[in-house]
């Protein structure tokens, strides 16, 4: 059962976008990860700004408990929070909701075509506009969720360090929240969809089990590593001491060493390096899926008049272990059409983006310009995707009626709808570049709104708030009603179920009933929302329930 993915365990104050904590943070441009910075520099600036990007700066505190305790607190203060992601991470549960429900009652065809967005799947009929539109839409949830993931490791690290946490406390979190991710996965797809028969059947949380504990790690290790090179690097061209000369006052009548110059160009230095590293990896993570296909995107020109599905094997000589890793799978008991290291590029992203927005005091028209440019920018290069045929994972694939009229013409060109056909099974490059694009634009659209008006906003701070839960409980909602309408208002499809070989029964042809069940859905989940987020501000930072 195909679907699409949240963002793993967010917290009222912590991970995922956690809210940011009364402590302070560099007024500088300087990184404020780095200990060097950390040990002899903190913000005398107790102001605070609000917009829905929360506060970046407050007054400097540092916990007395030492770096092998983990404090627990029965409640968690009330701070400033990022809004802005939380309206995003938010509005695609609504979406989301639109993919789920309709796979429940069985609304209609899951995907803009009539065949899976797969790599190398020849396509030839297009889906209904309804059900393309929502297809499209909830598009942008896999890769915005990956996002948050990673944006959220670095606002969970910075905030737990500064409460006195170790790197290896850091680790063992990471860890276990990963192992709960895939707790869920089992008892949440495998045990009720497997019935004995699968033994794993990935349908997103294993790929965010395995994605969250990743960019954890990698933010350790950059954490870790940052500090050592800015140090090498002010060994490198520090001058001796008979050196030192002073440089002429500033504007605030003080002086300012070379030797503290040369300290704070290093950890500049330093950071923009790591900035850069995180980006290669982030490009090198994503370009992979196009150099591991098995076709490299491409689909045969010999294939029969009308045929339509996969026209090779999707597979590697690298072996099925591999294979799970990168690619779509289908073992018989094994199933996963969310390979996890194909996934991994939006949660670098995230990483790199965190750094940049905790690196300093931002205002909050900054902010909301930078994530227009990324969004624009993000734009432009899926155009070129298109214009210049790289990225695409689906080369010569498209065969409907406009692509058969004109055989010589870029595929992409040929409609409205071709020009936006993306894979997502594994994500390709134009994939990634087009839905990024538009969640950073929807950044900017959030980030626009004064705080007061964006705490107003029904139901979507309430949701974006409680992710796994909402995730959790949404899904049963949805699958359980849908049987509901199945059984009142359902019909034979007229093909069969891959899972359990039977005629599909759905309520396609009723559009009515598939958005009235949405509706109702997602009335039901906001008060369980909203009491959820409650029960959890409530609980200690330790709690198993900020989890969920």
């Amino acid at each position: 059962m195909p679907s699409d993915d949240f963002e793993a365990g967010t917290d009222v104050q912590e991970t995922q976008f956690a809210a940011i904590p009364d402590d302070a943070e560099p007024a500088s441009g300087h990184p404020q990860n780095s200990p060097v910075l950390n040990e002899h520099t903190h913000s005398k600036n107790n102001g605070v700004a609000h917009s829905t990007y929360g506060t970046i700066d407050g007054p400097a505190t540092r916990s007395s408990t030492g770096r092998d305790t983990i404090p627990d607190a029965p409640k968690t203060v009330a701070s400033p929070r990022a809004l802005a992601p939380d309206l995003l991470r938010g509005f695609l549960m609504v979406l989301q909701a639109v993919d789920h429900c309709s796979i429940g009652q069985g609304a209609w065809r899951h995907g803009v075509a009539l065949e899976s967005e797969q790599d190398g799947t020849v396509v030839n009929k297009w889906n209904d506009p309804v059900p393309w539109t929502a297809r499209m839409l909830t598009h942008f949830c896999a890769p915005g969720f990956m996002f948050l993931l990673g944006v959220g490791v670095v606002y969970f690290g910075r905030s737990r360090g500064k409460l006195g946490w170790s790197s290896w406390q850091m680790l063992r979190h990471f860890a276990i929240r990963a192992f709960a991710l895939a707790a869920v996965n089992e008892l949440l797809f495998t045990l009720p969809f497997g019935r004995g028969r699968i033994f794993i059947l990935n349908i997103v949380l294993l790929a965010l089990a395995v994605n969250y504990f990743l960019a954890g790690l990698l933010w350790l290790g950059i954490n870790a590593s940052e500090p050592v090179l800015s140090t090498l690097l002010h060994s490198s061209f520090h001058a001796s001491s008979d050196d030192v000369v002073e440089q002429p006052l500033l504007q605030d009548g003080t002086r300012r060493s070379s030797a503290k110059s040369l300290s704070d160009w290093s950890m500049r230095c330093s950071w923009h390096i790591h900035n850069g590293i995180l980006l290669a990896i982030a490009i090198i993570t994503i370009t992979w899926n196009q150099w591991l296909s098995p076709h490299h995107g491409h689909c045969p020109l010999d294939v029969p008049p009308g045929y339509s599905g996969p026209t090779q094997p999707n597979h590697t000589n690298l072996g099925p272990w591999f294979d799970f890793w990168f690619l779509n799978v289908n073992y018989g008991r094994v199933i996963s059409p969310f390979p996890p290291l194909a996934w991994l590029s939006p949660a670098i992203l995230g990483l790199l983006y965190g750094r940049i927005l905790l690196a300093r005091k931002w205002r909050a028209y900054t902010i909301n310009a930078g994530n227009a440019a990324s969004g624009v920018f993000l734009m432009l290069l899926f155009v070129l995707t298109r214009l210049l045929h790289f990225g695409n994972l689906s080369e010569d694939c498209l065969r409907m009626s406009e692509h058969l009229a004109s055989p010589g013409r870029n595929q992409y060109l040929a409609s409205f709808r071709s020009f936006f056909y993306i894979i997502k099974y594994p994500p390709s490059f134009s994939y990634i570049v087009f839905t990024m694009s538009i969640n950073f634009l929807l950044l900017a659209f959030f980030g626009a709104f004064p705080e007061k008006f964006a705490r107003r906003i029904p139901a979507l701070l309430a949701f974006g708030q409680s992710a796994l839960f909402f995730y959790i409980v949404h899904l049963m909602l949805y699958f359980g009603m849908g049987g509901l309408v199945k059984t009142w208002f359902g019909h034979e499809l007229g093909h069969i179920d891959p899972m359990t070989g039977k005629p599909v029964v759905g309520t396609e042809g009723k559009p009515a009933v598939m958005w009235l069940t949405w509706l109702l859905g997602l009335a039901i989940l906001w008060p369980l929302c909203r009491w959820y987020g409650r029960f959890k501000s409530t609980t200690g930072v330790n709690s198993v329930w900020r989890f969920f």
